[in-house]
């Protein structure tokens, strides 16, 4: 049986394994139009993900054993089509073709092997689509990486962070709390990323800064010792995730924005201050009460140009529809840098 947001690609590999077979043997029942996505070091990438025709999506379905409406309800791509597939004189039999999955659907990362050993028999490395505000196995206690990084690890261990799991539970109330504000969830998340990853950047110089060390510390196993800049690139999501969440719950609250709107001077315009309200209060949320004066200061940054559309909007002197009088456009300079494995 296919797992919700699996990649059609990794359920095909555990169909090979359950036939006890390689997955280069069981693809041989398709007409491939190209070659699988690789790494620039080699071997084929986790994310690598297959397009079918009609034919081809019949053919998956016999040898499953699943009706098609099954797998098109769990797959993500299952309904997909790539041109390539559809003309020429190979169209009526079964035809696929590679593709990258993050360029497809979105983020792709690994599954939680011990969830598909309670549901399959079988601890089977599992590849499923999933936004980076639900990657905590909370069950189990796993981060789930990236599954596009040429690195080993698929999950790193969080069951001695149990913020990062009270986080995740957080995140349908703060999904639904910024569909109440008008606003994608995925959007809300995406510029709080940003906006914590930045702090991420300057925590080095942060001498008051020691929740992210512990964390980090504890990702890696206990010490990251030597090996300390690869942590912090493997590691920074899930390090950061608990304020991530802290922030995407602000950003939508009116009192927040009503804070941004106060520090502006409101009706008396004036620039933002270093010590205002709305950054001290955001401090005070991400369980940092000094980091107000810090963020207030950030003036290149995605937290003020976020704190510049609520104040345009206020006071009606946005330009035509696009990222000035959108609170929720994250400019590509802003767009933290997802790193491999992260």
């Amino acid at each position: 049986m296919p797992l919700p947001g699996e990649t059609t690609c990794s359920l095909m590999v555990r169909i090979a394994a359950r036939y006890g077979m390689e997955a280069k043997t069981l693809r041989s029942g398709w007409k491939w139009h190209n070659s699988a996505p690789t790494y620039d070091s080699g071997g084929q990438r986790a994310d690598a993900e297959v397009l079918f025709n009609a034919a081809g999506r019949r053919l998956l379905a016999d040898v499953c054993g699943v009706a098609p409406g099954v797998l098109a309800r769990a797959l993500p791509s299952w309904e997909q089509e790539d041109a390539r597939l559809l003309a020429g004189k190979d169209a009526a039999g079964p035809a696929a073709a590679w593709r990258a999955g993050g360029a497809l659907v979105g983020p792709v990362a690994f599954g939680c092997r011990l969830c598909t050993a309670r549901r399959t028999g079988a601890s089977t490395a599992v590849v499923r689509y999933a936004p980076r505000w639900e990657r905590v196995c909370v069950r189990h206690g796993r981060w789930l990486l990236d599954a596009d990084a040429d690195q080993p690890l698929e999950h790193l261990d969080v069951r001695a962070l149990p913020e990062v799991a009270a986080s995740q539970r957080r995140c349908a109330g703060v999904a639904r709390r910024a569909v109440r504000a008008g606003v994608g969830p995925e959007r809300v998340f995406a510029l709080s990323h940003a906006v914590v990853a930045r702090w991420w950047e300057h925590a080095y110089g942060w001498e008051r800064e020691k929740i992210w060390p512990r964390r980090l510390h504890q990702v890696a196993g206990g010490d990251a010792g030597g090996d300390l800049e690869r942590w912090r690139i493997v590691g920074r999501d899930t390090v950061v995730f608990p304020e991530v969440v802290a922030v995407a719950d602000a950003l939508p609250d009116p009192a927040m924005a009503e804070l941004v709107w106060a520090d502006s001077g409101a009706g008396r315009p004036r620039a933002l201050p270093a010590d205002g309200l709305f950054c001290r209060r955001l401090g005070e949320r991400v369980g940092r009460g000094w980091l107000g004066p810090l963020a207030a200061t950030d003036h290149g940054g995605p937290l003020i140009a976020w704190m510049g559309s609520v104040i345009r909007l206020r006071r009606g002197v946005g330009g035509p529809p696009g990222y000035d009088n959108d609170l929720w456009w994250l400019r590509r300079e802003h767009q933290a840098v997802t790193w491999p494995g992260s």
